[in-house]
């Protein structure tokens, strides 16, 4: 596989820019802590620089100023190809939001399938991390409660085990079976 490196850093410079100032909900954590645990599995895993490089900028359209064509301008087509059909459209309700985002996932490359699942992963480990600190606390950060939010894990799951076999998703597997068993 040929590096492309450069690539690399000038997305995470890109999303370090984008997330400044940024904390996560979950934890008292700068944002950016989250893009690059989403790049470091994508790398771990082994799949490519553009990938990788997508995972870092993978949040930037949804939660900060840039949009897309930003995305596309600095890292390129193949970059912005795979962060579109991770961007929620924030424009529908929640239950519609996360349906669309599903088929957006499940119609997209095997590299956008790798940043969404990477990114629940992330997401998955941080939750189960905040319960430990927060007990049944932590489901109050997520709008839709615990109920919508493992109907959302356990749907995205089933997507990608349709879809697209990979250690990731065997993975993200494990992770959610844990989060159904935290109260």
């Amino acid at each position: 596989m040929e590096s492309n490196g450069p690539l690399v850093e000038k997305a995470f410079v890109l999303a370090l820019r984008a997330h400044e100032g940024q904390m996560r909900k979950d934890a008292p954590t700068p944002y950016i802590v989250h893009p690059m645990r989403v790049a470091i599995l994508l790398a771990r895993y082994g799949l490519s620089d553009t990938v990788v490089a997508a995972g870092l900028v993978h949040d930037v359209v949804e939660d900060t100023s840039l949009s897309l064509e930003d995305v596309r301008r600095e890292l390129g087509e193949e970059v912005a190809a795979i962060v579109a059909p991770v961007t929620h459209d924030d424009t529908l309700s929640w239950d519609d939001k996360k349906k669309a985002y599903i088929e957006a996932v499940r119609a997209a490359s095997e590299g956008a399938k790798a940043v969404s699942v990477a990114d629940k992963i992330a997401n998955a480990e941080s939750l189960i991390a905040a319960h430990e600190r927060e007990g049944s606390a932590v489901w109050l950060h997520f709008n839709a409660g615990r109920e919508k939010k493992l109907w959302f894990e356990e749907s995205m799951l089933a997507m990608l085990q349709e879809s697209w076999p990979h250690p990731l998703v065997d993975a993200y597997a494990q992770l959610v079976e844990q989060m159904k068993e935290l109260d």
